[in-house]
């Protein structure tokens, strides 16, 4: 298993931002999101970092929202989504990539629908620029996928994870985080996830997989002003 830091997953995407997915980073000031054709997430200030919220007000245009992890939103800041997670670690997964296809740009049309359908979290249009993303495919129908997001040094993040409703319970999630962790292996990081803490099913599939629970956290859609838009799903 490789030797990584655990201590960055407290703010995973503060340390992507900073380190390995500093290409993908706006910045304005002490504040960094990503991208937000790639994700809705940014860096969580301190939460007596008054400059730093202001700077990264400043990157969230109007109508927009943030993810942020274990914020404490100060004043002029809405939360309008909660969810709590409990992040998960790769210790024993067994990696393999049998009947998984890689996905590139081509594909992102077809990946976007099933993620419409599957909901697995958000995927916006250069989602796919952040890697490892496979796929099975059924007479040539992508039924399920999964791929990286969030990459603080010496990890990543498993994401969009998911499989069309016509296609469950045939063990397409578990090949392709098999396949994911496997590519994050391979490249000398390890795996990491998050999983809503009320949705057993896929907290059972993970931990028989091979992963363990860190930490419980919340990711927390929260945008600056007294404003309602949808939260990403």
């Amino acid at each position: 298993m490789p030797d990584a830091d655990p201590s960055v997953l407290d703010n995973p995407a503060a340390h992507a931002l900073a380190g390995p997915d500093a290409r993908f980073a706006i910045r304005n000031g002490a504040a960094a999101r990503y991208r937000t054709d790639v994700s809705p997430f940014a860096a969580t200030p301190a939460a007596d970092d008054d400059a730093a919220w202001r700077d990264l007000a400043a990157l969230v245009p109007a109508g927009d929202a943030v993810g942020l992890a274990d914020p404490v939103l100060p004043a002029g800041w809405s939360a309008l989504g909660v969810y709590r997670v409990l992040q998960l670690v790769d210790v024993s997964v067994e990696a393999a990539a049998d009947g998984v296809v890689p996905l590139g740009d081509a594909d992102v049309p077809e990946m976007r629908e099933l993620v419409d359908l599957a909901r697995p979290g958000p995927f916006a249009e250069r989602t796919i620029e952040l890697g490892g993303y496979v796929g099975i495919r059924v007479d040539g129908r992508l039924v399920a996928m999964a791929g990286e997001r969030v990459h603080p040094a010496g990890w990543a993040e498993v994401s969009a994870v998911c499989t069309h409703p016509d296609h469950r319970g045939r063990g397409y999630a578990a090949r392709a985080v098999r396949a994911v962790v496997g590519g994050v292996r391979e490249r000398g990081d390890r795996a990491f996830l998050h999983v809503e803490a009320g949705n057993g099913g896929a907290l059972r599939l993970y931990e028989a997989l091979g992963f363990v629970v860190r930490r419980e956290g919340e990711i927390v859609v929260a945008a600056p002003g007294e404003i309602t838009v949808p939260a990403p799903h």
